[in-house]
């Protein structure tokens, strides 16, 4: 068993590590943080030009052809500076190089995939809806009629992570009305500019330069070649791109933790109190430690669920597990974190009470902590323990 990266894999993540380090300094992260609702084109643009967003793009399409752990160990140096930067290209590399590759015609591929290789096309993906949340199949009402060459959808969306950025909308439907649920969803191509389309932001407390946005169809029509995968069954195809957000999700809170342990590392040997520095007390070494182990343990599961993808393995389990010890040990992180820096906890000048902040949008999202202890055992046989 080999848990070390390949010469190839240090090289990334020394790349991003030293690209991070010179354009995600915590100064123009919170700059962004007060300014911007989603990264600057100008940021972007330098992502293109490292190859960020060709990396999960087929050779063939002008991409690197690159697996999961190769595209995470970028991933993770993003997430360690800012996890809104992480979400805002992770709506691209997760949702839109996923949906294209993995469901798309030969025309759509041809037609998206070299664009957003090159840093052109920005994607987003609608599915929650207000009226379920984690509910998503009892909830789903957006419906897109067949209108014979076209759709028409009515609708809404909500908690639709840089939907105001993206050119395309990968947008879940129903598109049946008389069979079951499960064989009633369709995925649809929504370009933002469609009319018809409207989008409000939804304040909040975390990742304030990667907005969410509740989206409003009233009667949108695109052309029905539009549809990507196979009408009706969205519910079953969409777990190609479920499931690996759930890593890049679990590497989001890997970051968190990476960041916040890294700075309070450094205060406590800084800051002075009772002659000499916090590092010495107790207490604080213990929120250290545990801080450490939840580290350590979830990065080593998002690593694993990446290599079980990469290997053509089922790795629902491992995604899961990787998404909710990430989680919560980002929330801990941030909780104790704060405490560590005292009063400096939570203002601005220290980069923990952001991280703090943004640890708990992945408490819930893309699926719960307690939904995911739910399915967790219910992969392990027992009986489903909801609904």
């Amino acid at each position: 068993m080999d848990f070390s990266f390949t010469d190839e894999q240090r090289s990334i993540a020394e790349t991003f590590d030293r690209f991070c380090d010179k354009e995600l300094n915590y100064d123009y992260v919170r700059w962004m943080d007060e300014n911007v609702d989603f990264p600057p084109d100008e940021l972007w643009d330098k992502f293109a030009d490292l190859g960020l967003f060709a990396a999960a793009v087929p050779v063939e399409y002008g991409g690197q052809g690159l697996g999961s752990v190769d595209t995470m160990i970028a991933y993770e140096q993003i997430c360690k500076r800012s996890m809104s930067v992480a979400l805002a290209v992770g709506t691209v590399i997760g949702f839109g190089a996923r949906f294209l590759t993995e469901l798309g015609t030969d025309e759509q591929k041809q037609r998206y995939l070299p664009r957003l290789a090159q840093g052109r096309l920005r994607t987003s993906m609608a599915l929650t809806e207000s009226g379920g949340g984690t509910d998503i199949l009892g909830s789903l009402s957006t419906f897109a009629e067949d209108a014979g060459d076209s759709w028409v959808i009515n609708g809404s969306k909500i908690f639709i992570t840089g939907a105001h950025a993206a050119d395309l909308i990968f947008t879940v439907c129903r598109t049946e009305r008389d069979t079951r649920r499960r064989e009633s969803w369709s995925t649809i191509i929504v370009p933002r500019r469609t009319e018809g389309l409207t989008m409000r932001p939804v304040e909040k407390i975390s990742c304030h330069h990667c907005d969410s946005m509740e989206i409003t169809f009233d009667n949108v029509v695109v052309p029905k070649d539009n549809l990507i995968g196979t009408r009706g069954q969205a519910y079953r195809e969409i777990m190609t791109v479920l499931n690996p957000e759930r890593i890049g999700v679990a590497m989001l809170g890997v970051g968190a933790i990476a960041a916040i342990y890294d700075y309070c590392m450094r205060y406590v040997q800084e800051r002075h109190a009772f002659g000499g520095p916090i590092g010495r007390f107790q207490s604080l070494q213990h929120y250290l430690a545990d801080m450490r182990i939840h580290l350590e343990n979830a990065r080593n599961l998002t690593y694993k669920a990446a290599w079980l993808c990469d290997t053509g393995q089922p790795y629902h389990l491992e995604a899961t597990m990787a998404k909710l010890v990430a989680a919560e040990g980002a929330r801990h992180a941030g909780t104790y974190g704060t405490e560590i820096f005292g009063g400096y906890g939570i203002c601005n000048e220290y980069p923990v009470s952001m991280f703090a902040r943004d640890s708990y949008q992945i408490q819930f999202s893309p699926i719960s902590n307690e939904m995911s202890r739910n399915m967790l055992m219910q992969f392990q046989g027992l009986p489903k323990s909801w609904a």
